[in-house]
């Protein structure tokens, strides 16, 4: 399979994508943010399809409108008093919306649309190897700057405020970065099922380990590993990979959550042991 060209495209751009969606995954779980990632990945539509309208690259304009919608959760949440749940709620369906009249006045209901919507990892280029590169170093790199303020902002932001660290920008900054790595992962698997991506290898390795470091590092193996097996069982059994992924992302889930050390009966195994 991997001596394909466009299947070593897509192996090499979508660990990319696992290794940082998974490192984000982190935040999101402990952070609880969930919500906040699938009202950001539903609302990309509204970019995309004003791409398709402008006539655009539409993950060009689905990059500038998540982060506007990333910077406008966190705004009314913040300075509007309203709560973030509210918030998500409203802007991803009125964007959502948006899409759904753009696209009707662009007479754009195509397959191109469809691979947005449900992702074509398989048709990835090397010039989107590059763009998810380059977000995944931009990423990484502020993860990297400002990981203690993460930490802390993540467990206890009030205390983190009153400590003088700069939150608002760490808050900003997450929000940022989800929203470019979301947009680069509907590549991967489109825009229905990419908050899977952010939250199910966090939930996983969070049931494998209680400490901040070793959660991380299975977060990382449990989303590099569901795209090296999605993309295996979607070129055996010839079906949609995005769709393979998640759900192999999901049966890892169940299995962390099965072998939990949480579990009365996995802890009486480890005494025995």
């Amino acid at each position: 399979m991997f001596a394909y060209g466009f299947a070593q495209r897509a192996l090499i751009g979508g660990t990319i994508i696992a290794i940082v969606c998974s490192l984000i995954s982190f935040f999101v779980v402990v952070r609880r943010l969930a919500f906040v990632g699938m009202g950001i990945s539903h609302a990309a539509f509204g970019g995309v399809a004003l791409g398709l309208a402008a006539g655009i690259d539409p993950l060009l304009s689905a990059g500038g409108f998540c982060v506007l919608i990333a910077l406008g959760i966190g705004w009314f949440s913040r300075r509007g008093k309203i709560h973030e749940d509210t918030v998500i709620g409203i802007l991803f369906t009125s964007a959502m919306a948006l899409g759904v009249i753009l696209v009707r006045l662009a007479h754009a209901y195509n397959l191109d649309l469809m691979s947005y919507l449900f992702g074509s990892i398989l048709a990835m280029k090397w010039l989107d190897v590059l763009v998810i590169g380059m977000v995944a170093v931009l990423a990484l790199a502020f993860m990297a700057v400002f990981f203690k303020e993460l930490l802390f902002l993540s467990f206890d932001e009030e205390t983190a405020t009153a400590s003088g660290l700069p939150t608002k920008f760490v808050y900003y900054g997450l929000l940022i970065i989800m929203a470019l790595t979301i947009v680069v992962a509907i590549k991967l698997v489109g825009i229905v099922l990419v908050s899977a991506l952010l939250v199910a290898p966090g939930a996983a390795a969070s049931q494998l380990s209680s400490n901040y470091k070793g959660v991380l590092a299975w977060s990382v193996i449990a989303g590099v590993a569901s795209v090296f097996i999605g993309l295996y069982l979607s070129f055996q059994f010839d079906v949609a990979s995005g769709a393979a992924i998640v759900l192999v992302l999901f049966a890892i889930f169940l299995l962390a959550l099965a072998l939990s050390p949480r579990r009365s009966y996995m802890r009486g195994r480890i005494r025995a042991s």
